[in-house]
């Protein structure tokens, strides 16, 4: 049985659905939205190793590629870039102090050669000997000297030291460098052939629903 019903109260009935219609279609948008948009911490505050095992431990793979989300790809990628940036500069700052040290030790060593060379000269000259003003015998020229030299012998062992374990920071920074970059590549091709697997996948389902 069937009810006819005014033209104006149909025109009111579709305007009503569409309504209805549109409103649902906003709230599953804000929805969808909403759930992608959410972010776990671990990938704002862990380290980028405890980001990666999350990301391990809670994607799924599917024929040996693993899927993950958009905006958490992102956000890891941004993360990896962001270490790899703050590690070139401490690179950079490590080459900076390297430098200076160099040069410290150079200049130590010009002082030390020209002390060395200043001692053989005095151990020629006279028992005695005058040191601004005053007089002195040999025996404790050779002591203050001898004290000179030892302690540039020691600041050059200690300069010598720090280079040496900025150089090894340097040394392990690099390797870290690289090894971050071989991931990201890694990641990155793992990443594009499982879009372009699943792409196709789903291409070849929608192709079978239409009857293709």
């Amino acid at each position: 049985m069937f009810f006819l019903l005014p033209k104006p109260m149909k025109e009111m009935y579709h305007l009503q659905s569409r309504f209805l219609l549109i409103i649902s279609m906003l709230l599953i948008a804000f929805s969808n939205a909403y759930s992608q948009t959410e972010m776990p911490d671990v990938l704002n505050k862990n380290t980028l190793k405890e980001q990666m095992k999350y990301i391990e431990e809670h994607t799924r793979i599917y024929e040996t590629y693993r899927a993950i989300r958009e905006d958490m790809f992102q956000k890891l990628n941004k993360n990896i870039s962001d270490t790899l940036l703050s590690s070139s500069k401490k690179i950079v700052l490590l080459n900076n102090k390297t430098s200076i040290l160099n040069h410290t030790i150079d200049s130590l060593n010009s002082t030390l050669a020209t002390t060395k060379t200043s001692l053989d000269d005095i151990t020629r000259t006279k028992n005695s000997i005058k040191i601004l003003g005053i007089e002195a015998n040999k025996g404790a020229y050779n002591a203050i000297m001898w004290t000179v030299i030892a302690g540039l012998i020691a600041m050059l062992a200690i300069g010598f030291l720090i280079f040496k374990r900025n150089l090894s920071g340097i040394i392990s920074t690099n390797q870290e460098l690289r090894e971050l970059k071989d991931e990201l590549e890694a990641y990155k091709k793992t990443t594009r052939e499982a879009r372009e697997k699943m792409s196709m996948s789903h291409f070849n389902e929608l192709k079978k629903l239409r009857g293709e």
